[in-house]
């Protein structure tokens, strides 16, 4: 067997691309997009359909057009993943909420309403919200719901320990990112697999819940190259771009020994982390509050980079339909 091959015996896989040819090819378990990916989807020629359908869902609703037109987008092209994936999907929830826990609620919501729409159960669906204080707080109320969630942007222990404790379904750490702050902050501009920041991170957050039979799904994402893949096989789930899926499935090598999956059985805190220090323990760790804070204004830009696609499209269209009337006429 192949690298990926051995890997899905392991782990759960999950593709990290809203590109369904890729999807198709490599049969992940899940799937999980973002703006950045949607982004990059809408401007493929195989979306077309899918962007006319949005545009014109969102001309018979009240409100901004192009901020509706990019909630039926990422529905629609959620659904077309769904159509190929035995598992859930992810689709986010504007990241320009990612501190507003009552807007945040609304919005997933909405995805959840367009979703059972479209004749897709809420089970098939995870809502990405950031792992900000109000963000876990948003996934605690949906997760009572029946809305289940996936907390992404997530650089630290104490997230990872407040995400628990609120009962979210999965969390998203990120391993790339926190090798990037490492490398560029240490002087370090290699680690092996296993020192490798971003894996030591996830391992400990693995086996924190594990030993506490937290049931929340630990989802390492964001990975830079395929041994820091390794270095995590074994844990419940692995989401992998196009790229390093193809780099493990054309090796075929024995893959590593992976993660310690046996732990030994440790006590619960005796109460849940307070929001007072989760700030602190979150201000203190400079990797996490940066990286969080960076990766909330990168899906900020390409959420208002999508948006800006659709709006010069709905612009467009408008121009195109007051030329035809006047030359009706």
């Amino acid at each position: 067997m192949n690298k990926l091959e051995q890997l899905k015996q392991r782990s759960q896989v999950v593709a990290d691309t809203g590109d369904i040819e890729a999807i198709r090819r490599y049969r992940p378990h899940d799937a999980t997009t973002n703006p950045s990916l949607l982004f990059k989807a809408a401007q493929l020629p195989q979306y077309r359909e899918h962007i006319a359908e949005s545009l014109a869902w969102a001309q018979n609703h009240s409100g901004d057009r192009a901020k509706l037109a990019a909630i039926k987008l990422a529905v629609a092209i959620g659904g077309e993943i769904l159509q190929l994936v035995p598992g859930v999907v992810s689709t986010e929830v504007d990241a320009r909420l990612s501190f507003d826990t009552r807007a945040s609620i609304d919005y997933a919501r909405r995805l959840i309403a367009l979703y059972e729409q479209a004749g897709i159960e809420r089970e098939r669906v995870l809502i990405k919200v950031a792992s900000t204080w109000e963000g876990i707080a948003a996934a605690a109320v949906l997760e009572r719901e029946g809305i289940h969630c996936n907390l992404t942007l997530l650089f630290s222990f104490c997230q990872a320990v407040a995400c628990a404790e609120a009962g979210v379904t999965l969390i998203s750490p990120f391993v790339g990112r926190i090798l990037d702050w490492h490398k560029a902050n240490s002087g370090r501009d290699h680690y092996s697999p296993e020192e490798d920041p971003g894996v030591v991170s996830v391992r400990n957050i693995y086996h924190y819940y594990k030993s506490r039979d937290y049931p929340t799904i630990v989802m390492g994402a964001s990975f830079r190259n395929t041994g820091e893949i390794e270095a995590l096989a074994g844990c419940d789930r692995l989401t992998i771009s196009p790229q390093l899926l193809q780099a493990l499935e054309e090796d075929s090598a024995a893959l590593a020994a992976g993660l310690e999956t046996d732990v030994e059985r440790e006590s619960r805190p005796p109460r849940p982390l307070s929001e007072a220090e989760f700030r602190y323990q979150l201000n203190n760790d400079a990797m996490a509050t940066e990286k969080l804070a960076e990766g909330i204004r990168n899906f900020v830009q390409d959420q208002e980079r999508l948006e800006s696609l659709l709006r010069q499209q709905i612009e467009g269209a408008a121009e195109n339909n007051a030329a035809a009337n006047s030359q009706t006429f």
